[in-house]
């Protein structure tokens, strides 16, 4: 079964008072193209992360977050309060910023002062808002803290692919009734074909009426007999025919393929299935013929814009 390379992915675990959160979201690529948001304390495991991003998803645009939360409750509150500071773990809050609070304070009270605004909550703003309060941020986590890490990680990864897997089921879909449906057009180009023959025939013959009589006598009639069968033969297309439905049922088995490069090998089949289509399409000679390649163009298309998506 194919994959798609449109994927999403999310995980979620909590290792003691630490919350840990990874997300993953694909789209099609050429190659592996990995994007990171990480959390402070886990730069110095990117290299690891990678690693493990690069031996399981091999291809797509690849935008990975992992973030790591830490809710404590505030000493000093109220019984029943529950007030809460979201921070990561290993961080710790240094005094206020003096200087930042007095400076947010007095263009806060000179607006509200000016639009006539009540004052209620205007600590508790001043308190949000930036480099008011600093943190210092550790450089590393635990062993234990980076196993939880690379667990839910694994998790994410694993949500990641049924993603791929349930978006390929849908292409493979696609595929397959597209493939029918050039197939079927190919069935009507057969009436066409023997009309074609004989019209041409027709016409050869009847350009040669229009000669004079002497102009006719000189006509070796052998001669002509061969020179028409020969460019009735160039214009044969049972082999572009034969070559057509051989591709079809060749990117019906590839679709069956598992692992990255089926992708790549459905598209390398679009385009021979293109080329026969064009050469049906120089040699019909005939405007039904012609109309019916247009159809099978049109359905090409639609293929190969959705092959790119293909793992």
């Amino acid at each position: 079964m194919i994959l798609s390379m449109t994927g999403y992915g999310k995980s979620e675990s909590q290792m003691e008072n630490t919350k840990i959160v990874v997300e993953l979201r694909g789209l099609n690529s050429k190659s592996l193209d990995l994007s990171t948001r990480l959390a402070p304390q886990l730069r110095n495991k990117e290299l690891e992360i990678r690693t493990i991003i690069n031996q399981r998803l091999e291809r797509g645009k690849v935008d990975l977050s992992i973030q790591l939360e830490s809710v404590r409750i505030t000493a000093g509150d109220p019984v029943g309060a529950s007030p809460v500071d979201v921070c990561a773990p290993g961080m710790a809050f240094t005094p206020i910023n003096k200087e930042a609070f007095d400076y947010y304070y007095k263009e806060l009270r000179s607006l509200q002062s000016e639009l006539g605004m009540a004052e209620e909550g205007l600590t508790s703003a001043i308190l949000r808002m930036p480099d008011v309060m600093r943190v210092q941020e550790e450089s590393s986590v635990s062993e234990g803290l980076w196993e939880a890490v690379k667990q839910t990680l694994m998790s994410a990864i694993d949500h990641f692919i049924a993603f791929r897997t349930q978006e390929g089921a849908s292409l493979e879909r696609m595929f397959t009734e597209k493939l029918d449906g050039i197939a079927a057009l190919l069935a009507e180009v057969e009436p066409y074909e023997k009309s074609r023959v004989e019209k041409i025939r027709t016409h050869l013959l009847g350009n040669l009426e229009k000669l004079g009589e002497d102009t006719k006598q000189k006509i070796d009639m052998n001669r002509l007999e061969q020179e028409m069968i020969y460019y009735l033969e160039k214009l044969d297309i049972n082999e572009e025919k034969v070559r057509l439905r051989n591709h079809i049922q060749y990117f019906r088995e590839t679709m069956q393929g598992n692992g990255s490069g089926v992708g790549k090998k459905l598209g390398f089949i679009a385009q021979e299935m293109g080329r026969e289509i064009n050469t049906l399409g120089s040699k019909s000679n005939q405007s039904e013929m012609q109309i019916i390649v247009v159809k099978m163009k049109d359905i090409l298309e639609q293929i190969k814009e959705q092959v790119l998506n293909v793992l």
